[in-house]
């Protein structure tokens, strides 16, 4: 079937092989190459819908997005064209991440507006929630684990989404992963409209967002990056109840949702939650980054402490199921301890820039000794790590139970697909042909490991750290190498095309022994073979 965006005919259906609607005489091969085949949504401001391209092999899906402003006045006409070049301009610039639908052309038809995008397949997480109910709070951890550093990627190109929900959020049939779609509320350095109090008004109806989602400074037109944080946390007490907003009370001294009672959560993770949703910025999470380091770290403090009142200076106990790891300290040493303690809450007090910094050199005392053996209870069969051998069962398990340091140990068949294991320490590890396939490896040390033809197709490899380490023969096509540190690894016959290697650390002729193709992305940030 064909079908006519013309917001004006009476009968859009044609048959497939139609050129020209029989209705109303519109063109219905768009740009001479789409072919809408239904409607997939609508809203005050425009349309969305399922096409085809048909100029290339296979009559591949795509989104179109046909933007519609309510009048022709002049103003609003402008506004509209603004509003279009928004999105089209934050798509081009952001749209070479995985979880974000890449742009395939834009272009203006008869005062209309056309955005053509990557189609993705799959549900949002409101049709997930409704059709197979609401998550438990491990379940919302990993929403959280997977959204957070695309957030964080959103917010570094100076872009506020501002309309963060669960109906803008797919989980990808292909491989399970998040994208987030629906630019169309964007903020960014492009001047909005805003010459008299009418064009700011109709700016307002459709750039603001969705109501209940979006925080008090939003709905005042104040957006900034905590905004999308807040929208992230709304979007997890759906989640965690299956209400939206509307349907849920509010104080009515305060403004603020009243949620918790409708929960059930560990403490910390209500009391992460109540920080994101705060209505005050200021006591907002200010980062994306933030939030990520509250959940892994806030834990580890408690039992940290926990352990300084239980356990006498000396004892040999081994505290392997606390959820950290004594790197470069004494096991059961409680002032080592309480220096670790210290070390956690000075990095949480930290920049992001100064971490970042510490991570890319890859000079801080962690990375120093987790490249030593690690010590560890042969003889305590409760630890998993004791035989310094794990599968992929064992590896999942203790990353969800908060473990990060895996340095040294030797892989089984790992297969771990589509997971979060982000801001793990590999580093010295032994894996014979790993499957990473798509997985979130954000922030994680691969130094001196031997990773002989693993597979890294599409995977989460931004900020990685391979310093010395063995790729030879490893799958990366596809996979986001930027900020990688590879600095000495071996890539002889490592396969990256169309990876991102946008600022990473790798020289010309380490990239010489690798493949790469047209769609490779340079360290320069610019396509092309080397």
């Amino acid at each position: 079937m064909s079908y006519c965006v013309n917001p004006t005919c009476s009968n859009p259906k044609n048959s497939a092989s139609s050129l020209i609607c029989q209705a109303c005489g519109s063109k219905l091969l768009l740009r001479d190459r789409f072919r809408v085949i239904k409607p997939i949504g609508q809203g005050g401001f425009g349309a969305t819908f399922l096409a085809v391209e048909q100029n290339l092999p296979g009559n591949p899906p795509c989104v179109i997005k046909q933007l519609r402003p309510a009048t022709t006045t002049p103003y609003i006409l402008n506004m509209a064209r603004e509003l279009f070049s928004r999105e089209a301009e934050t798509l081009g610039k952001i749209g070479n991440h995985p979880q974000i639908p890449r742009l395939l052309d834009y272009f203006e038809d008869n005062n209309q507006f056309y955005l053509v995008q990557e189609y993705i397949s799959g549900l949002t997480l409101q049709q997930e929630v409704k059709k197979n109910g609401v998550y438990s709070e491990t379940g919302v951890r990993q929403f959280l684990s997977e959204i957070m550093p695309l957030v964080q990627y959103i917010h570094e190109q100076q872009v506020i989404h501002r309309d963060i929900k669960p109906a803008n959020l797919i989980r990808r049939s292909q491989d399970a992963r998040l994208v987030l779609i629906d630019f169309g509320a964007v903020k960014n350095k492009v001047s909005q409209v805003t010459s008299n109090q009418s064009e700011q008004s109709a700016l307002t109806a459709y750039a603001i967002g969705t109501p209940g989602f979006a925080p008090p400074e939003q709905m005042a037109m104040r957006p900034v990056y905590a905004s999308d944080i807040y929208a992230v946390g709304v979007t997890c007490v759906y989640l965690l109840t299956g209400k939206i907003p509307k349907d849920l009370e509010y104080n009515p001294t305060t403004g603020e949702m009243m949620w918790e009672h409708l929960v059930q959560a560990s403490d910390h993770f209500i009391k992460v939650l109540r920080k994101m949703l705060d209505v005050s910025v200021r006591n907002r999470y200010q980062a994306a980054q933030d939030v990520l380091t509250a959940l892994d770290m806030e834990p580890y403090l408690d039992s940290l402490n926990q352990s300084l009142l239980s356990k006498p200076s000396g004892s040999t106990q081994n505290y392997s199921n606390s959820g950290i790891d004594s790197i470069g300290y004494t096991r059961g040493n409680n002032d080592s301890v309480a220096k670790l303690a210290a070390s956690i809450r000075a990095r949480k007090d930290k920049t992001p820039a100064t971490i970042d910094t510490e991570w890319k050199h890859g000079r801080n005392q962690g990375r120093e000794l987790a490249s030593k053996p690690a010590t560890r209870d042969v003889n305590n069969a409760d630890d998993p790590f004791s035989a310094r051998k794990l599968d992929s069962q064992s590896l999942l398990a203790a990353y969800e139970k908060g473990r990060r340091d895996f340095a040294g140990c030797n892989f089984i068949r790992l297969s771990v697909p589509s997971a979060n294991l982000s801001e793990s320490n590999f580093h010295a590890a032994q894996f014979q042909q790993p499957n990473f396939q798509a997985a979130n490896l954000h922030n994680t040390d691969f130094g001196r490991a031997s990773l002989q033809e693993a597979n890294f197709k599409d995977a989460d490899l931004s900020k990685a750290y391979f310093s010395n380490a063995d790729l030879e023969g490893a799958d990366l096509r596809g996979a986001n190498l930027s900020q990688a540190y590879l600095s000495q690894a071996n890539l002889r016959g490592a396969n990256l095309s169309g990876a991102n290697l946008t600022g990473a650390k790798v020289t010309d002729e380490q990239l010489a022994v690798a493949k790469t193709n047209w769609l490779t992305v340079r360290p320069n940030g610019k396509r092309g073979l080397f």
